[in-house]
């Protein structure tokens, strides 16, 4: 599986970007995907996960009510859409996968096989 992330970029606080992430292969619908972000000198974080149809979606707390993950299984990607963008969001955002068939979310980034190669998310106040 080939994850390609795109739709970064330099925005001022309070505006908006979504995210995308194109999957490559015929298993994207069984799969968990997840949004993480890695600021400067940080840890990579999770910020959201989408499940398989039903598509149960999870988010961080810093991130809740800003975000939104959406996945569209006829076009194999997963989107994010961020609103009200605050400078402490800006990090490379990182999409990944988990493993076909398995159907339980992962909040950290060991539980993801398949990663995307990061898109920069810069915010100026």
């Amino acid at each position: 599986v080939q994850l390609q992330a795109s739709g970064g970029g330099l925005v001022q606080a309070g505006d908006s970007l979504r995210l995308s992430c194109a999957a490559s292969g015929r298993t994207f619908s069984s799969r968990v995907m997840g949004w993480f972000r890695q600021a400067p000198g940080k840890e990579r974080e999770f910020v959201a996960a989408i499940n398989v149809s039903p598509g149960s979606t999870y988010y961080a707390d810093s991130v809740k009510g800003r975000f939104t993950i959406s996945r569209d299984n006829a076009k194999n990607t997963v989107y994010l859409q961020m609103n009200s963008l605050k400078p402490e969001d800006t990090a490379v955002y990182y999409c990944a996968a988990r493993g076909q068939g398995i159907t339980v979310v992962h909040f950290r980034p060991g539980g993801y096989r398949y990663w995307g190669q990061g898109t920069q998310v810069t915010v100026s106040s």
